[in-house]
């Protein structure tokens, strides 16, 4: 159990999104320690000295080392982002039989070090490689959180906020289920403001209510897209985790879009999940089980049919 007073967050993995995290982390002040961890000890090690050298710009003081599974001991949280990247071509699906053996060694070895806290995934496929992080920590499942459908949600947001001309934190939407090509928007539950999305566009005379499938699947194949021009995408799912990170840690009770651990909720069990849920200092607080149309409680039963086909042949 953690015996120190600041917030300690350990990062496993040093590639492009447990840096992209780490800066983002730095720069929001999110926590008072960070440790970097990867099999590449030297990798890691420069990580540290380079954020170092920009501690003076930080909005606050942050200690910041390249460690050991050791330092888990005492962390609140342990970001897992390593494992073998998304290549042009693959799905995200195509990368779970690769990074399962990579996930039990790590979990294995962060166990060993006694820590008791919450665990945040993000590597691919995430919603499979959460629930393996849950089934090898032997933690309570409200203390294992996947990154789900933050980032995909934040996609969509900022699209819609793109096409409508409205700033995108007053657009409010969400896509859940699998992080992937199963994932599906909840257009029955979103609104420009305070105002549903199906009457915002009744009002919009100019606007061609077909324009939002051409939003949606612009969303889904964001990765796609980003991967084929620049190898990778880091940035956006950098910046998701740490607002995760600052929910978990200010304690904050926001609905954000995780992969969470179903047991009955949406007619589903013994699952990780896309789906809204309220986090605090104790991880998944609660998950929030909307009322979905008919067209969206079959998109979300074939997701999670396809999570389970894939688990049921590789777990």
């Amino acid at each position: 159990m953690k015996t120190n007073k600041v917030n300690r967050v350990v990062v496993i993995g040093t590639g492009a999104v447990g840096c992209s995290y780490a800066y983002s982390m730095v720069n929001q002040g999110a926590a008072e320690e960070i440790v970097l961890i990867d099999v590449n000890e030297a990798k890691a090690e420069g990580e540290a000295m380079d954020l170092n050298h920009g501690m003076p710009f930080a909005p606050s003081p942050v200690r910041l080392w390249n460690g050991t599974y050791d330092d888990c001991r005492e962390a609140d949280l342990v970001v897992i982002t390593a494992g073998l990247p998304q290549k042009p071509g693959e799905t995200r699906l195509d990368l779970v039989a690769k990074n399962t053996g990579i996930f039990k060694t790590i979990v294995k070895q962060i166990m060993a070090s006694g820590f008791d806290g919450i665990f945040l995934v993000a590597t691919n496929p995430v919603d499979i490689l959460t629930y393996v992080t849950w089934k090898e920590s032997g933690l309570p499942k409200e203390r294992v959180i996947g990154s789900g459908t933050v980032l995909d949600s934040a996609r969509l947001r900022f699209k819609l906020g793109e096409y409508f001309k409205v700033d995108t934190r007053n657009v409010h939407a969400a896509i859940i289920g699998e992080h992937g090509d199963t994932e599906f928007p909840v257009w029955s539950h979103s609104s420009i403001g305070i105002e549903s999305l199906g009457s915002f566009l009744k009002r919009k005379e100019d606007v061609n209510p077909d324009c939002l499938e051409k939003i949606f699947v612009n969303v889904r194949d964001a990765a796609y897209d980003i991967i084929q021009r620049k190898g990778a995408t880091y940035y956006g799912i950098g910046m998701s985790l740490a607002r995760i990170t600052k929910a978990i840690l200010h304690n904050e009770n926001c609905i954000l879009t995780i992969s969470a651990y179903l047991d009955g909720e949406y007619g589903e069990k013994d699952l990780y999940i896309g789906v809204p849920a309220i986090i605090n200092r104790e991880g998944i607080r609660e998950i929030i089980e909307i009322d979905l149309n008919e067209k969206e409680k079959e998109q979300f039963s074939t997701s999670a049919k396809v999570l389970k086909e894939i688990m049921a042949n590789t777990l």
